[in-house]
């Protein structure tokens, strides 16, 4: 993201829908600590993201077309899509080689309670009808029940499914979780050989992403893991606020009002 600086987070709301910095209006492209970002370096992290089950064909087509012209990093769809945004992806000015953004898809989502011989069969699929990406949902028990063991060993069963080259980001369910058990989530995902972590599926009752759940992420894994917030980010405010908290990456459905509050 060129040369933005982190501000060091702190006294932020961090309710489920991820409220603004301190001192941050709706809208306005100025962090708590006055940094202007721009729209292309907001562009640069989103995963442009449309995972309805009812999503239609073209619905797909109509998100991929809309990645192209908002420059974002990757489009985020469901495994039955994954071919069709991966061919949208060199039809929108990309080629085989250098696609006009990335393609990821979920695994095992949203409940994370697949066997993890589905998991790593769903991903390798994936990745076959042109994934780059993968964001796969954890046994979300697991962390609840500090079972790391079996976190780990699944975490890194689909890492191994997958080609080296194939970004892998695990999502924790963070609204579940007590700050010690994200903690610990975090460095079992990092053990097992992950390159992300991601607060949630947006789908979960218990809510998505929250700045408290980003903060814990980034003092464990910050500097060697992605951190992707995702799951009820509507606005510029809230998707700058977990900028500043230390997201490198966010998961968002309203990417085009969220950088039309941006300056170019």
């Amino acid at each position: 993201m060129g040369d933005m600086t982190t501000v060091p987070a702190g006294g932020e709301r961090s309710d489920a829908e991820g409220g603004g910095a301190r001192g941050e209006k709706a809208g306005d492209p100025s962090g708590a600590a006055g940094i202007e970002w721009s729209r292309s370096d907001v562009a640069s992290v989103i995963d442009h993201t449309l995972l309805r089950p009812e999503a239609t064909a073209d619905e797909i087509v109509a998100l991929c077309d809309e990645a192209s012209r908002l420059k974002v990093k990757a489009v985020c769809v469901s495994p039955t899509h994954v071919y069709l945004a991966a061919a949208a992806a060199r039809r929108n000015g990309g080629t085989d080689d250098e696609p006009a953004y990335q393609v990821a898809s979920v695994i095992g989502f949203p409940s994370g309670n697949h066997l993890t011989v589905i998991k790593a069969e769903e991903a390798r699929r994936a990745v076959a009808d042109g994934a780059d990406e993968i964001d796969m949902v954890i046994d979300p028990a697991n962390a609840m029940e500090e079972n790391w063991r079996a976190m780990e060993t699944e975490i890194s069963d689909i890492r191994l499914s997958v080609p080296p080259h194939v970004i892998l980001k695990v999502i924790l369910e963070t609204a579940l979780l007590p700050d010690d058990n994200i903690a610990s989530a975090c460095r079992a995902a990092e053990a097992a050989g992950a390159e992300f972590v991601k607060t949630s599926t947006g789908f979960h009752p218990a809510g998505g992403a929250s700045l408290r759940a980003v903060r814990v992420m980034v003092a464990t894994v910050g500097g060697r893991l992605g951190i992707k917030a995702s799951g009820g980010i509507r606005t510029t405010a809230q998707a700058l606020a977990y900028l500043e908290a230390g997201a490198t990456r966010l998961g968002l459905s309203a990417s085009a009002t969220i950088l039309g509050g941006l300056p170019a």
